[in-house]
């Protein structure tokens, strides 16, 4: 049953006013852990933040100071992950069961990491007992829903006074393993394979890493996940690329607080806005005809 004292499930930080057309999404560095959530785990909450993007939302202060709207998603992914469809449910999850044909089975999902994830890889089974339908719809109509749908008119309004919009969604993924020797890219930008965004765009976002010395790849292994696919519509003027940044660069050895990186990834995360405006705002509008 949800809380009328509770707070919002996200935030939004920056200007009423639009004065850029990147908009930021954060969906997985909430930490608003409810008493109720934490009951329900059999994991204790330290366990439950391994599956946030830590600290993701305290990169982007530097280009929401400059400007540019972000969405930070409050609730803690352990809840409700933001950036999977809302029918992307582990069956065995709910009680009782949703009917087949209102859910979506893909290979998030069998690994515990759909709408509501479920297992954590290492440790497992995170809840107690079953999800009740109830509450999956609660979580969905209060937090899922009104999230995008503010994504939705933010984007559409940045296009319509600028001409064109963009939706950098921003993420941490765990440290990558260096193999064969070769040093793994620290950045790694997702256009769901030229699906979600202009090339010019990803080639902008990519030059700004790569000339703060980052080592980026691009789609692999991360493509974008839900978020960019329902928000990026090139055909529609409006974009949306996904942003990983290796925890390692960032955070210290225990992957908890700040490290000796982390202001450098703060200036990184608004090098790449900036890129991203220039390249809109300095078109000689083929994005915008696209």
């Amino acid at each position: 049953m949800s809380d009328s004292a509770a707070p919002p499930p996200f935030i939004r930080i920056g200007p009423k006013l639009l004065s850029s057309p990147v908009i930021l999404s954060v969906p997985h560095a909430g930490r608003d852990y409810r008493p109720e959530l934490v009951r329900a785990s059999r994991l204790s909450r330290a366990l439950l933040e391994t599956l946030e993007d830590r600290l993701v939302d305290r990169l982007v202060w530097q280009a929401t100071a400059a400007g540019a709207a972000t969405f930070v998603v409050r609730s803690p992914r352990a809840e409700i992950d933001l950036n999977r469809d809302e029918r992307e449910i582990d069956p065995a999850l709910i009680a009782p069961p949703l009917p087949p044909g209102s859910i979506v089975q893909s290979p998030r999902t069998r690994g515990g990491i759909g709408l509501i994830p479920s297992r954590i890889t290492g440790v497992g089974a995170i809840w107690r007992q079953r999800i009740p339908r109830a509450e999956l719809a609660r979580r969905v109509q209060e937090i899922h829903r009104p999230y995008h749908e503010a994504l939705d008119a933010a984007l559409s309004e940045a296009r319509d006074r600028f001409g064109a919009a963009v939706l950098l969604d921003c993420h941490s993924m765990p440290p990558r393993s260096q193999g064969g020797g070769e040093a793994q890219s620290a950045v790694i930008f997702g256009d769901r394979h030229g699906t979600s965004a202009g090339p010019e765009l990803v080639d902008a976002a990519i030059a700004a890493a790569r000339a703060m010395g980052y080592r980026t790849a691009c789609n692999a292994p991360y493509a974008g996940g839900y978020i960019a696919g329902r928000h990026g519509r090139p055909d529609r003027r409006i974009h949306a690329i996904q942003m990983e940044i290796d925890r390692a660069v960032y955070l210290d050895a225990e992957l908890r607080e700040p490290g000796p990186g982390f202001a450098d990834a703060c200036r990184l995360v608004a090098a790449v806005v900036a890129a991203l405006e220039e390249r809109l705002l300095g078109s000689d509008q083929a994005i915008a005809a696209e």
